[in-house]
Formats: C-alpha cells, sequence, structure tokens
C-alpha cells in the first residue's frame, strides 16, 4: 500500500492564503489573551487552558480539510473552535457560564460543541477522545460519506492506553481518522525526554502499520502541506495516519501553573525565533504584499471581534436554573 510522499521543501502561499492564515491564528492569539484575561478576574471559573504559541496547528489543517469532516479535540480547544469557524461570543460566553454559550453554560472550557461546524468538542479526560474519534470514523465508514474525522490530543496523552486500542481499531477496519498528535513538549508539567520511552510520537503506529510523520507544527503552511496530502490519502480509504505537530505552549498548562520547569530564555527563544503568527506578518511585510497600514487594520478589526466576544460574555445572563435539569439523562 502506498502512503503519502513527505515533501522537504516548504510549500508557497499565496497572497489570499496567508492573509487567511494570520487573520484566523491572530483571533485565536487575541482570544486566549482576553480569555486569560477574563480568568484573572474571576469572570472564569475551573479549568482554562491556553492555545498561545501552537496557532498554526488547527489553522493549517482547517486549511486542508473539507466541509463536513469533523474535529475532536481534548482542553486547549478554544482555537480548535475558533478555527472550525464557531462565534467568539459564543465561546466566550461559555468560558463566563452563560445561557448564550454553545453548551448554555454548562460546559465551560472544555466541554463546548458545535454540530453545525462538526466539532464534537473538547474532552477532558486526558485521551479519551481518541476512541470517540475513531468512532466517529467509523460512523463515516458505515454511512459511506466520504468523510474524515481530525483527532486531536497531545504528548502526555499518547502515553494512554486507550490511544493504542483506538489504533488497533483504526488500522483493523481501515478508519479514516488522522491522528494528530500536538507535541507542546510538555504534557501537564514533565518534560517528554523525562515521561516517554520514545519521543518520536510519529511512529507510535508502527506495531499496528499505521504510517506517521513529524511536522514543523510552527509553520502554517508545513502544517497544510500535511494536512493536504494526509488527508487525501486517508479519504482514498488507506486507512488512518498519524501526524505529530512539533509545535509550542507559551503559557503553562493552565492557568495555575507557572511553569517552572523550563527556562524564560526558552520560552522566548521561541517566541522571538519560531512564533506562528510572526512568521507570516513578516512574509506578508517582506514580501510587500500588504504594507503596515494594511497589518494595522487587520489587528483593530480582530481586537474589536474579541472584545465585543468579551463585552457579551460578561453581559449574557446566566442559565436559569431549569437548566440543571436539562440535557440530563435521568433514571426511569
Amino acid at each position: 500500500m502506498s502512503r503519502p510522499n513527505g515533501q522537504q521543501k516548504t510549500p508557497h502561499f499565496s497572497r489570499d492564503q496567508e492573509l487567511k492564515a494570520y487573520r484566523e491564528m491572530l483571533l485565536i492569539r487575541r482570544f486566549e489573551e482576553k480569555a486569560g484575561q477574563l480568568y484573572g478576574m474571576g469572570l472564569i471559573g475551573g479549568f482554562c487552558h491556553l492555545y498561545i504559541g501552537q496557532e498554526a496547528v488547527v489553522v493549517g489543517m482547517q486549511m486542508a480539510i473539507e466541509e463536513g469532516d469533523q474535529v475532536i479535540t481534548t482542553y486547549r480547544d478554544h482555537g480548535h473552535m475558533l478555527a472550525c469557524g464557531m462565534d467568539p461570543k459564543g465561546v466566550m460566553a461559555e468560558l463566563t457560564g452563560r445561557r448564550g454559550g454553545y453548551s448554555k453554560g454548562k460546559g465551560g472550557s472544555m466541554h463546548m460543541f458545535s454540530k453545525e461546524k462538526n466539532f464534537y468538542g473538547g474532552h477532558g479526560i486526558v485521551g479519551a477522545n481518541v476512541p470517540l474519534g475513531a468512532g466517529i470514523a467509523f460512523a463515516n465508514a458505515y454511512r459511506g460519506n466520504g468523510r474524515v474525522c481530525l483527532t486531536y490530543f497531545g504528548d502526555g496523552a499518547a502515553n494512554q492506553g486507550q490511544v493504542y486500542e483506538s489504533f488497533n481499531m483504526a488500522k483493523l477496519w481501515k478508519l479514516p481518522v488522522v491522528f494528530i498528535i500536538e507535541n507542546n513538549k510538555y504534557a501537564m508539567g514533565t518534560s517528554i525526554e523525562r515521561s516517554a520511552a520514545t519521543t518520536d510520537f510519529s511512529q507510535r503506529g508502527r506495531s499496528f502499520d499505521i504510517p506517521g510523520e513529524q511536522v514543523d507544527g510552527m509553520d502554517v503552511r508545513a502544517v497544510k502541506d500535511a494536512g493536504d496530502r494526509v488527508v487525501k490519502w486517508v479519504r482514498a480509504g488507506n486507512g488512518p495516519y498519524i501526524l505529530e505537530m512539533l509545535t509550542y505552549r507559551y503559557r503553562g498548562h493552565s492557568m495555575s501553573d507557572p511553569a517552572k520547569y523550563r527556562t524564560r530564555e526558552e520560552v522566548q527563544k521561541m517566541r522571538e525565533e519560531h512564533d506562528p503568527i510572526e512568521q507570516v506578518r513578516r512574509r506578508l511585510l517582506d514580501g510587500k504584499l500588504v504594507d503596515e497600514d494594511a497589518m494595522k487594520t487587520i489587528d483593530a478589526d480582530i481586537r474589536s471581534i474579541v472584545n465585543g466576544a468579551a463585552e457579551f460574555a460578561q453581559h449574557d445572563p446566566e442559565p436559569d436554573e431549569s437548566e440543571l435539569w436539562t440535557d440530563v439523562l435521568l433514571p426511569a
């Protein structure tokens, strides 16, 4: 069976593609920064995991799929929601527990969904979304609808047992699923070198004969290129594929994590040399595809969208007490 050929040369983006990627990544970055502010003000309760630094992964993959393909992920999921086209107001309202949120204010950061946008969560149990992603792919195969499910999880979840049960069944039944490992190097707070016997996660499917490859997850062009090839290959009926996205989170695991397990110099080096948004910004300006005024207009537009979402989320009413009894399976 043939496998998608890796491509060493970084692909070229058109002006429109660069602008699309820039806008969508910047929206995620500014949204997450605002979410961090609201959390600090006590307006977001529970856990809150920010996607800052990893924006190129989900934006690049969304550029590679078709209408009707599905996405399922774990926590650190707000970026996935926005990239899927979910309304920033509804996402922020869910974070603040308001009735206009995607789960009516009852799901919070980790548990919101959009059937309309084919986004199936947001799941708080580490690795538990992987068998669900395989299940969505099974439904696609059963229905013969030609759809592909992108199933995201992290380097920490890559050591969970249910992940490998899912690999086995996905390969056995040739399910149309792309397993995307967002390797941000530290899981919940322990480096992969200290927590994983093998650190090339793209090869974790070898015993099941699932092909895989590593991708520069800080370069949206590289992500889209890999996504284009692999999604096409999976859609053609060849079974599952693993993409390991080599990425990096700038913030701690969650808002309560001071991230003392790495140095400030390490984080700063990644920001200065590999930031996914700044890479696109430099290409746009250095290539004279847009001027500084145009970039400022985009930045102002994104800030307006995010501020509008925050304003809505702070003034939207909280759910009525009766919502405690809706969407709940009660014993007979």
